[in-house]
């Protein structure tokens, strides 16, 4: 049996991309591409933090999905915000799913993302074993 073997590879249908995968499944833990507010390929929610927010853990949910998991499985979240004016709306979306079990999170301010209209990009880990409780998105 080869190394690669252990591997699954998740993409949903419609959100497939060259030279990359949604997520990776490596045994117990499925790790989640960074995802943005795109959907139907295009950027939604232009200028609006909390709305950009939404369609990303909406985009993390589908990826999970695939996965046979729940947001209720993450267990980390790594968080790049193009201004620190963003984060109070993307912490706000983020406490609403996660009330009552908050993954291990971190958020951070970068220059830029690959798109101006993209405000924020999320990552996350999810744990196959965690209790799946479920957040309202």
């Amino acid at each position: 049996m080869s190394e690669a073997s252990n591997v699954e590879r998740f993409n949903p249908p419609g959100m497939a991309f060259p030279g990359m995968s949604q997520a990776v499944g490596c045994g117990d833990l499925v790790l989640v591409s960074g995802q943005v507010a795109l959907k139907d390929r295009q950027i939604v929610c232009a200028g609006d933090p909390a709305g950009q927010a939404e369609q990303v853990f909406r985009n993390i949910e589908a990826v999970l999905a695939e996965a046979g998991l729940t947001l209720g499985h993450v267990v980390s979240l790594r968080c790049f915000l193009t201004s620190p004016d963003a984060y109070q709306a993307y912490a706000s979306v983020k406490n609403r799913i996660f009330a009552g079990h908050p993954p291990a999170a971190s958020a951070m301010v970068v220059t830029a993302l690959v798109m101006p209209e993209i405000l924020v990009e999320v990552e996350a880990v999810a744990w196959r074993h965690a209790l799946a409780k479920t957040g309202a998105v």
